[in-house]
């Protein structure tokens, strides 16, 4: 409840802030002295100090997988201001408002995390969802991002009123007629109609959040067409928080009958992995190629609900980290250019030593390499597959899909290296001391959670 209320609140302040703010650099720092404090607050309900006792009537559940996960979301965001903060300015001139409505997403993030109906669940994906709507189109001039923002409205609202339908099939469905998660844990017994059609339209709705195959259409332009800062935020904090929201669902109401839709999963997985890695390979940009990479990791994390099992659960929350970790990184490094194709990056190695060997851990940690936060979070969450038993073809296609990744990130890596730098194009990249700092910072934490998952995972039986 901590993070909920706080994270609302320094909405509200940074909203209001716009007034009062003189200078655009000062609302970054409020921001940041906001994250801060929400992280403060969530950990210490962690520990069983919550600052505010509200009785939600059971609609809400704090546990530590759901506060563990905040604290990641936290953590992940106050690298993102610290790294992207002053990039704000370029969108526009409502600095202070664009952070009040990341705080406004960041309530809906710890809301997804700790529903415990359906109801709550509808409201927090509401809630994450609007202030990105805005996000996406708030470079006013740049038509792309006007269209990327319409696009994602659109779909955004096709998939609320299919998440709403599921809804209610399921509420007519149980015997029960309850919206609580714990009361409609359906058994094994027999699948009714209502309710086999709310749990498809339900998985679909939330397939569509996380942009898993076939439901994917939107993602890569509206993470091409978004202002670059925006994009990094959403394809992180905010669809791993929708992740958090399908497997906790699924793994409460329908966990019982799981063998009745796993084969689904094991669908969407399959082509979602298929889908993102095969058409990230052709990509030139490498924003949209992110984008398209970005579709290929949901694959991944759909791993951990068709396996519904303790390592699973493991897995998810490793995953958040390491991939948020590794794309905000990557993100920062690409928002300080002018030309985001993979050409943009040839010579970096000469032009910014510090700049291309953080890159270089960035790419490396996606791809999946060893002694990176990314090779880990594959293993557990292929790990989760194996101990499920079934299927153990999809885990073999998953590894030779995750081979095939390393050939577009392997050729920004090439172009970094061992290709010579193309005159007038990012010649003149302005870091600061501190950035250069912080990036070292966050590459240093992918390469100490590749040594040290139970940083993490140990946390979650704390």
């Amino acid at each position: 409840m901590n993070a909920i209320i706080l994270s609302a609140l320094w909405g509200v302040v940074m909203m209001l802030g716009g007034v009062f703010f003189k200078k655009s650099t000062t609302p970054k720092y409020w921001a940041i002295a906001g994250i801060i404090i929400i992280l403060a607050g969530n950990l210490l309900e962690f520990f069983g100090h919550p600052f505010f006792n509200v009785d939600t009537k059971g609609m809400l559940r704090f546990d530590s997988f759901g506060l563990i996960f905040n604290s990641i979301a936290f953590i992940s965001t106050l690298l993102f201001f610290l790294l992207n903060g002053r990039d704000f300015e370029k969108i526009g001139i409502h600095v202070s408002e664009y952070f009040s409505l990341i705080f406004f997403v960041l309530c809906g993030v710890s809301i997804l995390s700790s529903f415990n109906t359906l109801l709550m669940l509808f409201l927090g994906i509401e809630i994450l969802s609007i202030p990105l709507y805005i996000l996406t189109g708030s470079e006013k001039r740049n038509l792309k991002g006007n269209e990327a923002s319409l696009k994602y409205f659109l779909m955004g609202a096709f998939s609320t009123g299919l998440m709403l339908m599921g809804i209610a099939l399921i509420y007519g469905g149980n015997s029960l007629g309850s919206f609580y998660i714990d009361a409609i844990n359906l058994g094994s017994g027999h699948l009714s109609v209502l309710i086999g059609v709310g749990l498809v339209l339900i998985l679909v709705a939330m397939a569509f959040k996380v942009s898993a195959a076939p439901f994917h259409f939107w993602a890569p332009d509206v993470y091409d067409g978004a202002p670059a800062v925006v994009t990094s935020f959403m394809m992180t904090i905010a669809k791993v928080a929708a992740f958090v929201a399908f497997f906790r669902l699924f793994s409460t109401s329908f966990g019982s009958m799981h063998y009745q839709w796993q084969t689904l999963i094991v669908i969407i997985t399959a082509a979602t992995l298929l889908i993102g890695n095969i058409t990230a390979v052709f990509q030139i940009s490498v924003k949209r190629m992110l984008a398209y990479s970005s579709i290929s990791h949901a694959g991944f994390m759909m791993f951990t609900l068709f396996a519904l099992n303790t390592t699973a659960k493991e897995g998810l929350l490793f995953y958040a980290a390491a991939y948020s970790i590794a794309t905000i990184g990557i993100f920062a490094v690409i928002i300080k250019m002018s030309d985001y194709s993979i050409e943009g990056f040839n010579g970096l190695g000469k032009r910014q030593p510090l700049l291309a060997l953080t890159s270089t851990i960035f790419l490396l940690s996606l791809t999946g390499i060893p002694l990176t936060a990314g090779f880990m979070a594959k293993f557990y969450v292929l790990m989760a597959a194996v101990k499920d038993g079934h299927q153990l073809w999809l885990v073999i296609f998953a590894v030779i899909c995750a081979a095939i990744s390393a050939i577009y990130y392997f050729r920004v890596i090439q172009a970094i290296y061992f290709k010579d730098p193309v005159p007038g194009v990012n010649e003149n990249i302005a870091v600061s001391q501190g950035f250069e700092w912080i990036l070292v910072i966050t590459a240093g934490l992918i390469i100490l959670l590749g040594i040290l998952p139970g940083l993490v995972i140990d946390w979650l039986y704390y």
